[in-house]
């Protein structure tokens, strides 16, 4: 059986965050492509029971570009994960940050590939609000875990690349917010369908 065109790209951009991160020495973030590697390989691993869908497959590769760039590149001394792109709310919160841009984008993917999961386990008759409901909390449960990760780097590392409570407070935030978002896309995709 060939893999199929989205894996091989997340494989490829997966190797290339780890290739990345050694040749920059940022621990941090190598820390982060492991991470990356073991969703790769997970999703890679269970898409033929769960049948992930396409398009969500394809932005988990452009989500992957965003957060190569948002470690590892810099804007005028910058790294692109503490650009400001818009200054909606300013100090302490800096909203709207390249890294609660990317964590809402995430989301966004990650509520796709749920929603692959929710539907495959739920009963038939499930309740389409139920159905949403327990794919935004997978989603954003992911996310929940990726903040012990980062936590777990500013333990490890004694870094605080990722920033503090205020940080983490408004990522959760970016993931709920992309999980709602990726969620309903699914949602009305599928009642399109149905008619």
């Amino acid at each position: 059986m060939s893999m199929k065109p989205p894996y091989i790209l997340n494989f490829f951009l997966a190797g290339l965050l780890t290739l990345l991160t050694m040749i920059f020495q940022n621990y941090e973030f190598l820390l982060y492509a492991i991470t990356v590697i073991i969703l790769v390989v997970t999703i890679y691993k269970t898409d033929q029971y769960f049948k992930f869908n396409q398009v969500g497959l394809w932005l988990f590769n452009v989500w992957l570009i965003l957060h190569i760039l948002g470690g590892l590149a810099f804007y005028q001394g910058v790294r692109f994960y503490d650009l400001v792109l818009l200054n909606i709310i300013g100090e302490p919160y800096y909203i709207l940050k390249y890294d609660q841009f990317v964590h809402f984008f995430c989301y966004v993917v990650m509520s796709i590939l749920m929603w692959s999961v929710v539907q495959k386990i739920a009963k038939k008759n499930a309740s389409s609000a139920v159905v949403c409901v327990v794919t935004i909390l997978a989603a954003s449960s992911i996310g929940a875990v990726n903040e012990i990760i980062e936590f777990f780097a500013v333990v490890a590392l004694g870094t605080d690349g990722v920033g503090g409570y205020t940080n983490t407070a408004i990522d959760l935030v970016a993931n709920l917010l992309g999980a709602t978002a990726g969620t309903l896309y699914m949602y009305a995709k599928q009642q399109s369908l149905a008619i």
